[in-house]
């Protein structure tokens, strides 16, 4: 700083941290006028352009273009203004971003290859509407023309994935695995499966066995699923005389031979299908879905062995 208390360019620059080009940049951009020449023409500065300076580095480190900067400095849009605008971008330019990292984890998760990547990615970006008529879709196909029981083919449809306008990375990377799921058509046929025996069992006139299980028959299977769980926990053998036992205690709770039992407990028992529900949980934000195939497994496995 001379005698005139003015500065030049280089002084600014060791004062601010800023380079000289760009300190020039800013004064050839009209964002900070000289306040004075020298003879030979060269720019000065003083205090006021010192602490100008500064306003403008801190609005171009929270990311405001040189416009928006302008305006502010000019006072014709005020900082609260601006920072409402610009708190609008970065939602969204967050919001992008987590969509992105959402899509790489798939990848690294299924170890994709170039021509799946688009397609995750494109899943990710989908609208609401979108993915409900994704799933919409999926329902349509795989029960389309078979005569399901209202009540249950309203349940299996109800559910619709609502992502939140800002949803977390583990609800985005739920949504991705379900659309590759309902889009995969193993899946389709099993799902396809379960409703043929639905419609089957429908007009047969056993309507009964289509209706949801009573608190009665739900406490009855947590207490099999338990009991189940327990013998895996000591890494017990369905064919072992506790799982011998429980099986006993199902076929006969069901009225049928041990062999009928596993069969019956097998048309509705898919890791997939209860993932699905698992994942739809995740994207709404329900009470987690636990876990129940592996007993179920267990427990069929054990009917298998006393039918012999």
């Amino acid at each position: 700083m001379g005698d005139s208390g003015l500065f030049t360019i280089g002084e600014l620059a060791r004062r601010t941290g800023l380079t000289t080009r760009t300190i020039r940049f800013y004064s050839d951009e009209g964002l900070l006028p000289p306040a004075d020449r020298t003879y030979s023409g060269y720019r000065l500065y003083d205090a006021a352009s010192l602490a100008r300076l500064e306003l403008l580095r801190t609005l171009r480190e929270l990311g405001l273009g040189l416009d928006d900067a302008a305006e502010a400095l000019a006072g014709r849009s005020s900082v609260v203004e601006l920072a409402k605008e610009h708190v609008s971008v970065l939602d969204e330019q967050i919001r992008v971003l987590r969509h992105r990292r959402a899509v790489l984890r798939a990848v690294v998760r299924n170890g994709s290859e170039l021509d799946e990547v688009k397609v995750m990615k494109d899943l990710a970006a989908m609208t609401d509407e979108e993915r409900r008529r994704l799933i919409e879709g999926f329902w349509d196909e795989v029960l389309g023309g078979l005569d399901m029981h209202p009540d249950f083919e309203a349940a299996m449809r109800s559910a619709k994935p609502e992502l939140p306008d800002d949803p977390t990375p583990e609800q985005l990377q739920a949504w991705i695995e379900l659309a590759e799921l309902v889009r995969n058509e193993d899946f389709r046929r099993r799902i396809r499966g379960m409703g043929e025996h639905h419609a089957a069992t429908r007009a047969r006139g056993e309507d009964e066995k289509l209706v949801a299980p009573s608190d009665e028959q739900n406490q009855q299977w947590w207490g099999w699923s338990t009991k189940a769980g327990e013998a895996m926990e000591r890494g017990l053998a369905p064919s072992s005389p506790e799982g011998r036992a429980l099986a006993e205690e199902v076929s006969t709770a069901m009225g049928v031979p041990p062999g009928e039992a596993a069969d019956a407990l097998a048309v509705g028992t898919d890791a997939r299908a209860e993932r699905y529900w698992q994942l739809m949980g995740i994207i709404n934000g329900w009470e987690p879905v636990p876990t129940q195939v592996p007993k179920a497994e267990w427990i069929i496995a054990a009917l298998r062995a006393a039918a012999g």
